[in-house]
């Protein structure tokens, strides 16, 4: 009875021999995180209304529906947004980060808004579960020569912070 314990000891180590040591299989979660915001984002820059909803996680549609177009709204029809680009990401827990900054113009007032996006992995996909206001950007990134985000000069200085916007929210520009 000892020899069967020891061979199945001997099995369970040389099966777990390889356990850890090989690179993790399929696409870095951070990057299809970070390019389901980018999609986003590309949404809100063409105001287009049903590209942006299919980001959302199924259970932010109704409150997206209630709010995108709105006064406030990432789509309402009197901002325009310039430009949006991602900033930066982390895991956080199952769940991905995403900040953003974008560029607002509403009655010829531009401002630089800082978003942050958390994405959860649904059906084997990712999905944006929540948007709120994040700090406000000093400066809107600029790619670098290596196609990094790399900070460039903000037209009129920092924007103003704003209460967490909700989804499919923009802070109104002041």
């Amino acid at each position: 009875m000892r020899r069967g314990g020891v061979l199945f000891g001997a099995v369970l180590a040389a099966a777990l021999a390889g356990c850890g040591s090989q690179e993790p299989s399929g696409p870095d979660p951070g990057q299809l995180a970070r390019e389901r915001v980018q999609t986003y984002l590309d949404a809100m820059k063409v105001k287009d209304v049903a590209a942006g909803r299919a980001q959302l996680c199924a259970g932010m549609h109704a409150t997206f529906d209630r709010i995108a177009t709105g006064p406030n709204g990432d789509f309402a029809a009197h901002f325009v947004v310039t430009d949006a680009t991602v900033t930066g990401g982390q895991a956080v827990g199952a769940d991905q980060r995403v900040d953003a900054a974008v560029m607002v113009t509403a009655a010829g007032d531009p401002r630089l808004v800082g978003l942050v996006f958390t994405l959860s992995h649904v059906d084997g996909h990712w999905c944006i579960a929540d948007e709120e206001t994040g700090a406000p950007p000093t400066a809107y990134p600029s790619p670098s020569p290596d196609g990094t985000a790399s900070p460039s000069p903000s037209p009129d200085g920092p924007s103003p912070s704003a209460a967490p916007a909700g989804p499919g929210a923009v802070p109104s520009p002041r």
